[in-house]
């Protein structure tokens, strides 16, 4: 990128004047605003914004360790990202091949801005399809009597790599709650049903006998709490009486492969602001 940009994603207390402050903040040092964006959450009175420019040729260190100490005097919260350093990801997948090929061919025709940093799995499926791209493979079982111990050799395996981000492409296991503290980065997680509804095994099962006439796929952040972390992207199709269970699995790994690579994007682009159990997700 010829010209690298600064992303802030701010939110706190809404109070007047914060679109003017965040703005004039920039002009004052030269910058070009680029794209802007704001929320008010009235039940709560919080204020959400995500402003993107360009400094001046030179300038971005000087404002990006700048504008953390203006936003704090702003009594607002800010993640601070820049556009020259692509973020890390590390992808995890069993055995279901869809949502893991689709972000592989994603990234390789340049639509994920990012760099992977490596394939976790519990099985040797997708070695020679990580390998053959170059991309370091690991392979760590997981049963019920060793999931501490593979779940620390992820750990340690993913250090020396150094991933912003994990996906679970269809990683069918469920990630403890040490886990999720210990990365030190988000886990997007697609869940293969239109959440709150079907969580858990076999929401297509659940689905057909409900006799449900729409299904879908969300994307969310990964919690402690399984399939109740914050929603990024969701993703519906209708379904009839007609539909049997095969059908809307069918269905479903198309609705899985858009909600996670939507989700994945929006999370790469900066776009995404997680707060309480919710997201704003800016366009």
């Amino acid at each position: 990128m010829s010209h690298p940009r600064l992303i802030a994603l701010l939110h706190g207390p809404d109070q007047p004047g914060l679109v003017a402050r965040t703005s004039n903040w920039i002009f004052e040092r030269g910058g070009n605003i680029l794209h802007a964006d704001q929320h008010r959450d009235d039940r709560s009175g919080v204020f959400f914004q995500r402003i993107e420019w360009a400094p001046p040729e030179g300038q971005l260190e000087r404002d990006a360790a700048a504008f953390p100490e203006f936003a704090d005097l702003l009594g607002m919260k800010v993640n601070l990202t820049r556009t020259d350093r692509l973020p890390r990801v590390a992808l995890f997948v069993s055995k279901i091949p869809h949502c893991f090929l689709d972000l592989l061919l994603r990234w390789e025709i340049g639509e994920m801005p990012c760099e992977l940093a490596g394939v976790v799995s519990n099985h040797e499926t997708f070695r020679e399809e990580s390998e053959r791209r170059k991309l370091p493979f690991v392979c760590i079982p997981v049963k019920p009597d060793n999931k501490t111990e593979a779940e620390a050799a992820q750990i340690r395996w993913l250090a020396e790599r150094s991933p912003d981000l994990i996906v679970m492409a269809r990683y069918m296991q469920v990630l403890s709650a040490d886990f999720l503290t210990e990365v030190g980065c988000p886990v997007i997680n697609i869940h293969h049903s239109f959440l709150p509804a079907f969580a858990g095994a076999r929401p297509y099962h659940q689905a057909h006998e409900r006799g449900v006439k729409l299904i879908g796929a969300t994307a969310h952040y990964a919690t402690a709490i399984l399939d109740d972390g914050p929603i990024i992207h969701q993703a519906v199709a209708p379904v009839s009486h007609r539909h049997d269970v095969d059908d809307m699995v069918r269905i479903g790994r198309d609705l899985e492969k858009s909600a996670l690579a939507q989700a994945v994007r929006s999370h790469l682009q900066h776009r995404v602001l997680a707060y309480e159990n919710k997201t704003v997700v800016f366009g």
